[in-house]
């Protein structure tokens, strides 16, 4: 490895470190950003190379800016807490009830809208059902909505744009995928729930009220409950014809804010104010970070060692290839990983069950750390604004044992 190799892999390892660890409490997309500036300052990757490094991020910008339009103006129009008063009356009590219909909302919201929206959309509205139940201990049912995000984020293929990225333009089509992907699918999301439940089912031993008023939902929550749902339609459509799905979310998103800021007759800063816009320098910084790690011949090494491993033994190649990815997304995040995996599964010729492996390894791996993948490090922001924290260090021990036996039953249910 050259001087220019080893001072990108230390910069880019200790901008990723800084988003990771939030050194001083200062937020993720700083060290995104002085990491890619750093590299570009001392010429170890060239403007125009950043330049297109940002605008391989232009559907991800896209469909995170109507995610999260959609969220803030759900949220001001108490979507959320309409929704949340429903949920609580249906637990009638039980906070393993409530526990439940939290985890089956998100695998519904996760498989159709994204773990990204997930993050985003489902969040508040478990906070704010934690709100009208009075659970004295909220942090059971917020955890739900980072280990789902993961965990079901292989059910479509929209349901984690980190599955486009990886297959490229050779996605499978449906039907193939369900094939492929149902039964792992299946296998992460019961496993993570069941050791989710069991490392949460003290905290859970809890009372929360059984009966509480419904509030009434007017016209711009109804508004903004049906721009949710006609997003969700857009992007099962755009996947069904092999469309990029940023543009779709982010008009279904600005459209649905636009209606209701209009009808309501608000101002649009209400809205605009609300949205973390923090999260897209934080992604563009690291599509520059990855940028100068592929001139390091990366991509070509990898591409090399799956399809070695792979015409040694496939079973093997299975398991090795899925469980280093999965790891490696702690290391350096989700995003960076499935945008490398993703140029060496295009440029090797790979057996499907070997890409399949790497898919679950991007996609599951993160729910070890906090900071492991993109729906994770939204969650982060989302419970920020709730006023609620989670030390990395309770949620690596917990994800330790979620992530290691559900990656262990998925990779199984796709191997057999």
């Amino acid at each position: 490895m050259n001087t220019t190799h080893l001072a990108i892999w230390l910069i880019s390892f200790l901008a990723i470190a800084g988003v990771i660890i939030r050194p001083f409490k200062i937020t993720e997309y700083v060290w995104a950003i002085a990491g890619a500036l750093i590299l570009v300052i001392f010429g170890l990757i060239l403007p125009a190379d950043a330049l297109k490094g940002i605008a391989k991020g232009n559907d991800v910008y896209l469909f995170l800016t109507g995610m999260m339009l959609l969220a803030e103006t759900a949220r001001e129009e108490k979507l959320f807490d309409w929704l949340a008063a429903h949920a609580t009356n249906l637990a009638k009590g039980s906070p393993y009830r409530l526990f439940l219909l939290i985890y089956l909302v998100g695998v519904i919201v996760t498989a159709f809208l994204s773990n990204d929206a997930t993050a985003v959309v489902l969040t508040p509205a478990v906070a704010a059902a934690a709100r009208a139940a009075k659970v004295q201990k909220p942090l059971p049912y917020l955890l739900i909505c980072a280990f789902i995000a993961n965990a079901a984020s292989f059910v479509l293929p929209i349901s984690n744009p980190a599955n486009l990225v990886i297959y490229g333009a050779h996605m499978p089509p449906l039907l193939h995928w369900l094939s492929q992907y149902l039964w792992p699918s299946v296998a992460a999301i019961a496993v993570t729930y069941i050791m989710l439940f069991i490392t949460q089912r003290k905290a859970l031993k809890q009372t929360i009220e059984t009966r509480i008023d419904i509030p009434s939902l007017q016209h711009g929550g109804k508004t903004a409950l049906l721009g949710i749902i006609i997003t969700a339609a857009a992007l099962l459509m755009a996947s069904a014809f092999d469309i990029q799905l940023g543009l779709p979310t982010a008009i279904t998103g600005i459209l649905t804010s636009a209606i209701v800021i209009v009808s309501a007759k608000k101002s649009p800063w209400t809205v605009i104010k609300g949205v973390s816009w923090s999260v897209l320098p934080l992604v563009a910084g690291l599509f520059v970070i990855v940028e100068a790690v592929n001139a390091t011949g990366l991509i070509q090494n990898l591409s090399a060692l799956l399809l070695q491993s792979a015409a040694h033994s496939t079973t093997g190649a299975v398991w090795q290839s899925g469980i280093v990815i999965a790891f490696a997304c702690n290391l350096i995040n989700n995003l960076p990983v499935g945008l490398i995996a993703g140029s060496a599964v295009q440029t090797a010729h790979l057996p499907e069950m070997v890409k399949g492996a790497l898919l679950i390894g991007v996609d599951l791996g993160p729910n070890l750390s906090i900071t492991g993948s993109l729906a994770t490090i939204l969650w982060l922001v989302a419970l920020r604004r709730e006023g609620l924290t989670v030390s990395a260090w309770v949620f690596l021990k917990l994800g330790a044992l979620i992530m290691t036996v559900a990656m262990l039953f998925t990779l199984a249910a796709l191997w057999l």
